[in-house]
């Protein structure tokens, strides 16, 4: 009986001591950098020279990087950047590429030799396939970041800008809409 006493006392003090410390030491994220990352097109391209969408927004809202270097989002994003945050809107710099419309890759299976290059190369792992074997991508998962078409050794990859069809077509938001 003792024993269950002092485990349940044991517990109880431990508890308590997470519950403190929980509140204690919450991290909170910060919501600035949250509603920049909202407005990035998340391609995780690394073409502003960081490694993905949210570094670029933690970088953009601490001030170490401009809201101009993001070619994928392009002029549309930079205007929405530069509403959000109150700063004058710039246009795209060319250091870090030149906007291009929404495209999606393409393997062409019948050259593909399953090197896995283009696996390793896709940041949001929407290239399908195995060693030695043919690969696809899934296009609902392609960003269009265009990472996979340079490793690859024969040029089996196309960008491809996609059909727009009734089926496929949606509202752009209101963050993306150009000169508002």
């Amino acid at each position: 009986m003792i024993a269950i006493i002092t485990i349940g006392l044991l517990a109880l003090a431990l508890g308590l001591a997470l519950g403190f410390a929980a509140d204690r030491f919450r991290i909170t994220k910060d919501p600035v950098v949250e509603q920049i990352n909202n407005l990035l097109p998340q391609t995780q391209c690394g073409q502003c020279n960081f490694p993905g969408c949210r570094p670029y927004a933690e970088a953009i809202a601490a001030g170490k990087a401009d809201i101009n270097q993001c070619p994928p989002g392009g002029e549309a994003t930079i205007q929405a950047l530069a509403r959000l945050l109150g700063r004058d809107i710039k246009s795209l710099d060319p250091d870090f590429g030149e906007e291009k419309p929404l495209a999606i890759a393409v393997i062409d299976e019948d050259l593909c030799i399953g090197c896995t290059l283009c696996i390793q190369a896709c940041p949001v792992d929407a290239i399908l396939g195995a060693s030695k074997q043919m690969h696809t991508v899934i296009e609902s998962e392609c960003t269009g970041c265009d990472l996979c078409v340079e490793p690859c050794p024969v040029d089996c990859i196309d960008m491809v800008v996609p059909d727009t069809q009734p089926g496929n077509w949606k509202w752009p938001s209101p963050e993306q809409r150009v000169g508002q």
